[in-house]
Parts: C-alpha cells; structure tokens; sequence
C-alpha cells in the first residue's frame, strides 16, 4: 500500500477528480513533454483537455516554487543574458536593413531569438512564470503559496534583470559590434522610451498576455514548440509592446552609454511595465483560464450532468441493471 493510500480511510473512495489529478502529477513527472497519445490517454480522467493543460502548467509550477533560490537565481541571471540575445540579433539586423516598412518587419524577427533560447534551454523567465507559478496559488491560495510565490518572482526578475545589465554593459564596453550596430542598440531603446509611462503599462499589458497564451499552448505544441515561440514572440516585436526583460537589456544599454538615467529605467519603464506584464500575464490569462478548469472541477466533483463522473456513475448503473 503506497503512502497515498495510507493517509486516506480505508472506507473512503477517492473522487474522480482526485483520481484524475493523481495521474496527472505521475505524467507530469515523468515528462514534461509527453506525445499526443499520452495527453489522450490522461484526457480519459480529466473533465476537459483545458484540464489536462492547466495541471500539467500547475505541477510544473509547484516544482519551480519548490527550487532552491540560489538555483533560481542563477538560472535566473542565465535566462537574462540570454534574453539579450534578442536585443543583440535586432540590432544586427537593423544596422544592415533599410528604413521603412519593410526593414523594420525583418528586424522584428531578431526579437525572437532570445525567447527561443531561454524557453527551450529551460531557463526561468520571469514574465513564464507569471503564468505557471501563480496557478498552485490561484488552485489553493494560502498565505504559504503567496509567500513562495512572491519569493520565486522576486528571486527571479532581479536574475533576469541583473544578467540583462551584465549583456548591455558587456556589449556596450567590449569591441563586439561595429559602431553602426552600437547606434542601432540605442535606437532600440530610444524607441521604448518614446512611450509615456501610462503607454507603456497599457502596451505591456498585451505583452503579458501574448507570453501567457504563449506558455499555455506549448504542452499541447510537441514538436513545433520553436514555431509557437517564434510566432507570439514575433507579434510582440512588430507591435512593439514592452517587454520588462528584453526592455531592461535595452533602457540599460542606454543608461550605461550615458543617454537615459536610472530614474527613467525605473520609474518610466520597469515599473508600469512590471505592472503591465503582470496583469495582463497572471490577472487576466491565467486567472480566467483558470476559472474555467475550477468550473470543471466543480463540475466533476460533484457529478453533475456532463462531468465524467457522472457519466461514469451512469454507465455503472446501467451495467448493474
């Protein structure tokens, strides 16, 4: 008899929820990237194939909360150097391309390279984790999941950002690139700032809820998991909605070539583009996305019509007669 069953009475049939969920964590823990057949196959035990996605995103993100902060941290700190792969690869492809319509659409496809990066070398990127880390909380919100969840956000966007500076400042002091991609970087980041801080915060919440989307389609994506990156990250870049990761390897560019000042990073771009991202990611994806499962759940656990445990008990029943 497994530890699971020692903590439940004997005389106590677990649900079919219960049930459901319980294999779920199983696959999930064995492989975060399971086919088509094994999503079907756990389809079987879950009210919706909504369902399977979000508990599949929810084990993931309790084991993110359950990392130790050096670990996160330095994973953190990767993520953000690599994020600045896109600041990078724009800039490149904006030195060598005309002005106009054209141009700028072929330069936004170097955006997406950092997110490519970072998502598929599963590094932490704090505006993902606006998504995967929030639902253990939104599914049981104590106050113990709010603290580790404020604990991983904040351990993981002073990563980001701290890796963001060390790629601007490395870029901006080391003889990496020409003096024509030099003025293309700080073109990147003059841009940004043409937005007024309620801009900015508007814009990103859009930013938010693109990565968001983008994070609840990749369990379902199997092998085109770089084609779904590409394509809502390019969205982002032609729409030209900030970003507080890739945003920071650009306003630091500038802080550390003199243009802008830390007071304009902060107050003008970090903060409501925090709060952007936030809300647009956690308090606006995530948490109707996750209404709809708790429906579900509801639904099934008390085997109302449509839910598979009623269908279950019907089909019982009819055996038995």
């Amino acid at each position: 008899m497994n530890d699971h069953e020692d903590r439940r009475p004997e005389d106590e049939e677990s649900s079919p929820w219960e049930d459901a969920v319980e294999r779920e964590r199983e696959g999930a823990a064995r492989d975060a990237d399971d086919d088509g057949d094994d999503e079907t196959e756990q389809e079987k035990y879950l009210p919706s194939r909504a369902a399977a996605v979000h508990e599949r995103l929810r084990v993931a993100g309790e084991k993110e909360l359950e990392r130790d902060a050096m670990a996160l941290l330095w994973s953190a700190i990767a993520a953000g150097i690599s994020m600045s792969a896109s600041l990078m690869a724009r800039g490149l492809l904006d030195a060598h391309l005309p002005d106009g319509d054209a141009g700028f659409l072929i330069g936004s496809m170097g955006y997406t390279l950092g997110f490519l990066i970072v998502i598929l070398a599963r590094q932490q990127l704090f505006t993902e984790n606006t998504v995967t880390a929030v639902l253990p909380f939104m599914s049981h919100p104590t106050l113990g999941n709010l603290w580790c969840l404020m604990r991983l956000w904040g351990v993981v966007l002073a990563g980001n950002i701290v890796g963001a500076g060390i790629a601007a400042f490395t870029f901006l002091h080391l003889p990496m690139f020409s003096p024509e991609v030099g003025g293309a970087f700080l073109d990147l980041g003059h841009k940004v700032l043409e937005n007024s801080p309620f801009e900015m915060f508007s814009k990103s919440i859009i930013a938010g809820w693109v990565i968001a989307t983008m994070v609840w389609v990749m369990p379902s994506a199997d092998q085109a998991k770089a084609w779904v990156i590409l394509i809502m990250t390019y969205v982002v870049a032609i729409g030209e909605f900030p970003h507080i990761i890739v945003g920071a390897s650009e306003i630091l560019y500038l802080v550390f070539a003199g243009e802008a000042s830390w007071t304009e990073f902060a107050l003008r771009f970090g903060l409501p583009t925090l709060a952007g991202n936030i809300i647009g990611g956690s308090f606006i994806f995530a948490l109707i996305s996750h209404a709809q499962i708790r429906n579900d759940m509801d639904v099934q656990r008390q085997g109302r019509r449509g839910a598979w445990g009623f269908a279950r008990k019907r089909g019982a029943g009819r055996q038995v007669q």
